[in-house]
């Protein structure tokens, strides 16, 4: 009796996985279709079409002008300093951005929730004023820069300053990238770990490290592409000096004011195509440890 019960179960059983099967789950919004359509032609009219108009433009000058352009010396001057910059201030995002995005998460003091909207400041802050602002402080007779000029550090009109407006415009995508994911961390993961007698940095390094390193990597990603095409913030505190302090986006804007728009197209494509380059790299080296992380486990 009792294995014919058992019997009757699984029975049953499956004939109520295979009716839940049959039966096609409601979904909120409308179908698969539908929705893959309406997302396509969103794409395609507000990102593929004016970058396939880039191109077209860029094209008409012909491959010989368009290598001249490319590599004068003054756009790959240019190139070197907008992206080495943002890369530099990524990096600092990135180190800082998850002590900060742990604050936020792991602990409670009075003023949280102000330093918590405090983060999301360089979103809604006009970039310009963020550069006057910038200036200001950070010029020979401003309120930082005064007491840095007599030890020898100048930061207005330098490709330091230009670091510190990038870090003041990508922290929040690193943040906000970060805290999400740390929230969501069990905090018994620490207890267990500490409980097997590991310590401090070997925890964060062994345990918590591998969870948050996915997301950290997307938020300097993020920060890096917002610091590359910069411009507002850092128009200002940069002093515009052709080969010293002069970034590509306002190269563009040189070439557009002398009505040089193909040579200003050329110089977006270039940009375009190295901060693609970038972000594919990035995209594939974390599907890549993702794979080993899986295989591994």
């Amino acid at each position: 009796k009792v294995g014919s019960l058992e019997v009757k179960r699984s029975c049953m059983a499956g004939a109520a996985s295979k009716e839940m099967a049959r039966i096609k789950p409601k979904r909120v919004l409308p179908g698969f279709r539908l929705t893959l359509g309406f997302a396509i032609t969103y794409l395609t009219v507000m990102i593929l079409i004016p970058l396939l108009g880039l191109f077209a433009k860029t094209f008409t000058m012909g491959w010989h002008a368009f290598y001249a352009t490319a590599t004068s010396a003054r756009v790959l001057a240019s190139l070197r300093l907008s992206f080495g910059t943002a890369a530099a201030a990524a990096g600092v995002n990135a180190a800082f951005g998850i002590i900060i995005a742990w604050v936020l998460v792991r602990y409670r003091f009075p003023g949280k929730r102000f330093l918590d909207a405090l983060v999301d400041i360089p979103f809604a802050l006009p970039t310009a004023v963020a550069g006057i602002a910038l200036t200001q402080m950070y010029a020979v007779h401003g309120w930082l820069g005064q007491w840095l000029a007599p030890l020898g550090i100048k930061v207005a009109f330098t490709p330091l300053g230009i670091v510190i407006a990038l870090i003041f415009t990508g922290l929040p995508f690193v943040v906000r990238t970060v805290q999400p994911v740390l929230a969501s961390m069990d905090p018994e993961l620490e207890e267990a770990a500490a409980t097997l007698g590991s310590g401090r940095w070997y925890t964060f390094l062994r345990v918590l490290f591998p969870e948050l390193y996915p997301a950290l990597l997307t938020g300097f990603a993020l920060a890096f592409a917002r610091g590359a095409g910069e411009y507002g913030s850092v128009v200002f505190i940069s002093g515009n000096l052709p080969m010293r302090t002069e970034i590509a986006p306002l190269l563009i804007i040189t070439k557009l004011d002398q009505y040089d728009y193909t040579g200003a197209t050329a110089l977006a494509v270039v940009m375009l195509a190295i901060s693609f380059a970038v972000l594919l790299f990035i995209n594939f080296y974390q599907h890549g440890r993702a794979s080993a992380f899986r295989h591994a486990a």
